[in-house]
């Protein structure tokens, strides 16, 4: 199609503001997608099991549409769906880079919200055309006009650019497709029949016939399935498969030309042959230059992933590398714990990142696993001069090794009505969060900006600021940078044995009260054994706490109805050398429960 008839897209929003609902109406209204069809599958673009389970957005999505308007002109619009949720704030950007325009959706019930900044000052890094909605109008609380202005104000347009629509009962739908038309530039596409084949590869999956799918926007040129290809990163070449569409189901075509989104079946089987961020180029035309890719997505949380059978140690592997493939941000590497044998450490950019990981390998991959309580990235400034970053705390080395310890900070912002400012500043106060700034956006809601260590608030600061706030408040956030603090590493040992999987690293001033609570936990989750269990918290050589397991005790005094007390005193003894020996040589096998308990110590 004429590149000046193609228009490149993303929808974006804050989580929940009725982002897929309104794909579905504009797959509805531009007949991509059978009436019958979307009456039997709500949020077509979300067929992940997982996010329908849940509601959100876990993948960017394409799907290809065409559209007649009103002045009988037919349109190819590309839609990229993009999630709401801020762990996948890379999926967006990726998203973002392959399109030209962007449609900014707000729910006329709550208003503008965190991550809805967060994804607008993305898209305007980008460069694109913003085109405001305001959805769900069709509610008895919506406030259409009061979003509207406060969107004009933002956007710095008029009341005229803003869209209002209901998603859910199809009202003025028809309305933001003549906005991506009208405001959306068309592609800029090189002129001349030799330019050479340039495509960016923004996704991909793996298919067990067709090999790596790679999801591409074609800068210039075009690619058939006679076209033998180049990765130009990886060197790469192979014969594509076969080309085509998501319509949006993946569509054959015969060719695909610049401006376009679609997708080449490389035929590659193995996820390192076809990155995410490489460009595809023709092998007997090849471009000189391969586009501007995407920065590494940089892990923020990691934990370590354990088959629960060590024998499936290849297996978890292989599903790995499939699931990279699937989701670039995830990083993994091999690692071994004295107490789980063989595993891997796995980068994730939030915990709820890692716990849509944990499930999509155990649905989607069948794997048994046990995961370690999960940690963040410190800096370590040594004595010789070097700087180097750990992922685990039993990798922090002897005090007298460094000159210091330092955490990764992010810059929290908080969107909360001003009922629960006081709730709000009490959860960051007890966080060790430090306020920067109080803004007021209107008569009821106030932007909080913070800044806290990660290690804070990578398990339950969400759902905290949920519970305080009547699921009213929004949170963002971004690295802010390292710090250097008192920092200390606490282990766990049991019957005097470290367990590394256990270990935490914390400020100084709270080692006592998270070791405790870490082994009180512990001490309800590891079973009751013939011997004594005792469990410490150290930091350094010294114990900070302890807790012991009661053993299980046999009344061996059962049988002796009377006679002399020296007899039940040498049936004690005599128990209780049996006792010691056990805890001597007794080995204490350690539930999974044990590992989650360090998860939440409040």
């Amino acid at each position: 199609m004429d590149p000046q008839h193609i228009r490149n897209f993303s929808i974006i929003a804050h989580i929940d503001h009725g982002k897929s609902t309104l794909a579905d109406r504009l797959l509805g209204l531009t007949g991509t997608v059978a009436a019958r069809d979307m009456e039997a599958h709500s949020q077509v673009l979300d067929a992940m099991e997982l996010e329908q389970e849940r509601g959100v957005t876990i993948k960017a999505s394409a799907v290809q549409m065409h559209w007649q308007a009103p002045d009988g002109e037919e349109y190819e619009l590309n839609l990229i769906d993009t999630p709401g949720h801020v762990d996948f704030g890379y999926e967006v950007s990726r998203a973002l880079a392959a399109c030209e325009g962007a449609v900014l959706v707000v729910d006329a019930t709550q208003g503008i919200e965190a991550q809805t900044l967060a994804n607008l000052y993305l898209a305007l890094e980008h460069d694109l055309e913003i085109i405001p909605v305001v959805n769900k109008i069709d509610l008895p609380t919506a406030q259409p006009e009061e979003i509207k202005l406060e969107l004009a104000a933002l956007l710095g347009g008029s009341l005229d650019e803003v869209v209002l629509v209901s998603a859910k009962e199809g009202t003025n739908v028809e309305a933001v497709l003549r906005a991506i038309v009208a405001r959306v530039p068309p592609p800029s596409v090189p002129t001349g029949t030799d330019t050479p084949l340039r495509a960016l590869i923004f996704d991909s999956h793996y298919d067990s016939y067709k090999g790596v799918i790679a999801y591409v926007r074609l800068q210039e040129g075009e690619v058939d399935g006679q076209t033998p290809l180049l990765m130009m990163a990886t060197g790469t070449k192979t014969l594509p498969v076969e080309v085509g569409v998501f319509a949006p189901e993946m569509k054959p075509v015969r060719v695909l030309s610049g401006g376009e989104v679609g997708y080449v079946a490389t035929g590659l089987k193995s996820v390192r042959e076809a990155r995410v961020g490489d460009t595809i180029t023709s092998a007997r035309n090849p471009a000189v230059q391969p586009l501007v890719g995407y920065q590494p997505a940089k892990p923020m949380v990691f934990a370590s992933f354990y088959p629960a059978e060590a024998d499936d140690f290849a297996d978890l592997r292989d599903a790995l590398e499939k699931l990279q493939l699937n989701d670039a941000a995830l990083t993994f590497e091999p690692e071994s714990s004295e107490a789980l044998q063989f595993g891997f450490r796995c980068g994730f950019l939030g915990l709820f990142h890692m716990v849509i990981a944990q499930e999509r390998l155990e649905r989607e991959y069948a794997q048994d696993l046990i995961i370690t309580a999960p940690s963040v990235a410190y800096e370590l400034l040594l004595v010789n001069g070097e700087v180097r970053e750990i992922h685990r705390p039993s990798d922090l080395p002897e005090p007298t090794l460094t000159v210091e310890v330092r955490e990764p900070w992010m810059e929290v912002q908080v969107i909360t009505p001003n009922d629960y400012l006081g709730a709000v500043m009490e959860i960051f106060r007890r966080k060790r969060g430090e306020l920067l700034l109080t803004e007021t956006l209107d008569t009821k809601r106030v932007l909080l900006t913070f800044e806290v260590p990660l290690a804070e608030m990578v398990v339950d600061l969400h759902d905290k600021l949920k519970s305080a706030t009547r699921g009213y408040a929004s949170m963002d956030y971004t690295f802010d940078g390292y710090r250097a603090d008192d920092l200390v590493k606490v282990d766990i040992l049991i019957t005097g044995t470290p367990v590394d999987a256990l270990a935490l690293i914390v400020h100084r001033d709270l080692a006592y009260e998270r070791g405790s609570a870490l082994i009180r936990k512990m001490k309800e989750a590891i079973p009751r054994q013939l011997f004594e269990v005792p469990i410490q918290a150290a930091v350094g050589g010294k114990i900070v706490a302890r807790v012991n397991v009661k053993a299980l005790r046999k009344d061996v005094l059962s049988k002796c109805y009377g006679g002399d007390v020296s007899r039940k005193r040498k049936l004690l003894e005599k128990q209780k050398a049996g006792k010691k020996r056990m805890k001597m040589l007794g080995n204490v096998v350690i539930p999974q429960e044990a590992f989650l308990a360090a998860l939440r110590l409040d």
